[in-house]
């Protein structure tokens, strides 16, 4: 399945170290004005190179729009853009095509498919990434503009260091963004600069936690059972290249709670307003929001192609020792923040719409 959402439909296409890539959005109400400088921003953020630990591979990562547009404006028809692939390096993974790297999806494509492209991990690749970033940015802007709602992921762990306390609901994009590693805690972020320079000379890598809120969601965006808001959140941030764990609100820390803890008691505000005085739920409750801050999290785990040797075997398994080389991540952070925030918006966005309706926008 390479689709994802019901009413606002992103597809996409193309792999690492083809010519492009490239998505088509389906359901996208006519009369948007496409903020493309917003699409550029969210696309440099997730683009490597920004920090210490990243990828050597410099994309432009050029979008151009060949469907759906007028003048700048969408029209209602199919939303397509291609992406070129402009640094792609298929030689530097020549000695990679009858090994199975330890943690990719090299194996499990074989076994799926019966045949793999080793360019790269092709559709494996977070190069794919880019594309979703596109979907989501244009999603996000109709969230914004129609609702006024706001979503924020930012760096709570990195390598086993943490922020202090827990959700940080009032964190901004800009204090998200200032920040080398999208953490907006100056001290721990200091020890995470540290870390990588580290994992960097060790030729390691690490894994981290992205902390999410979302504001302005109203109460009543979800169904019950098996189109859960929490669910398709779940299944969104499960779907990004090495996402291994994934909680809502408190999480795991409820299984220890007491009932008498854990629960969110209803208040009226000063508004009127039927409220929570908690929100352990995260939320969101029996799979619907209930007009709280969304919170969630969402495990990485540390990116697989390091430069140590590693123990592994060939196609006709036999054992063989591997070192890999080229242009590869210390961990997925910070480029990860943009594709959780657009990954956010889909989901935001099909849940919107089927509660609006997918007429033209005012």
């Amino acid at each position: 399945m390479n689709t994802h959402g019901k009413l606002f439909r992103l597809t996409t296409f193309g792999e690492s170290h083809g010519p492009c890539i490239g998505g088509v959005i389906d359901g996208c109400p006519a009369g948007l004005r496409v903020d493309c400088d917003e699409v550029a921003h969210q696309l440099a953020r997730r683009r490597g190179g920004a920090t210490e630990g990243s990828t050597a591979r410099r994309e432009s990562d050029r979008v151009d729009f060949v469907s759906g547009l007028m003048d700048g404006v969408t029209t209602g028809t199919p939303l397509a853009f291609l992406i070129p692939n402009e640094q792609h390096r298929s030689s530097d993974y020549d000695r990679l095509r009858d090994v199975y790297r330890p943690s990719h999806a090299d194996y499990t494509y074989i076994k799926r498919y019966g045949i793999r492209d080793w360019r790269g991990g092709g559709r494996a690749s977070a190069r794919e990434t880019a594309v979703r970033v596109v979907g989501g940015t244009i999603a996000r802007q109709i969230l914004r503009e129609e609702v006024g709602l706001e979503i924020v992921s930012y760096t709570s762990r990195l390598g086993g260091l943490g922020l202090p306390g827990s959700y940080r609901d009032e964190v901004d994009s800009a204090e998200v963004e200032a920040s080398k590693y999208g953490c907006p805690d100056p001290a721990t972020e200091q020890q995470m600069e540290a870390l990588v320079r580290q994992a960097r000379t060790e030729g390691d890598s690490f894994g981290g936690v992205v902390s999410t809120i979302v504001r302005g969601v109203p109460a009543g965006w979800g169904d019950p059972l098996y189109d859960k808001l929490s669910a398709d959140l779940a299944s969104a941030m499960m779907s990004i290249n090495a996402a291994k764990g994934f909680e809502i609100g408190d999480g795991f820390a409820l299984s220890e709670m007491r009932g008498g803890e854990a629960n969110d008691p209803f208040v009226t505000n000063e508004k009127g307003e039927i409220r929570t005085s908690t929100n352990h739920s995260g939320g969101i409750q029996g799979g619907i929001s209930n007009g709280e801050v969304i919170r969630f999290r969402t495990a990485f785990k540390p990116i697989a192609s390091i430069a140590r040797p590693q123990s592994t075997v060939d196609t006709d398994g036999h054992a063989t020792d591997l070192t890999i080389s080229g242009r590869h991540d210390c961990s997925v952070f910070p480029r990860v923040l943009p594709i959780v925030d657009a990954m956010t918006a889909l989901v935001l966005i099909d849940h919107y719409l089927l509660l609006r309706g997918a007429g033209p926008l005012s």
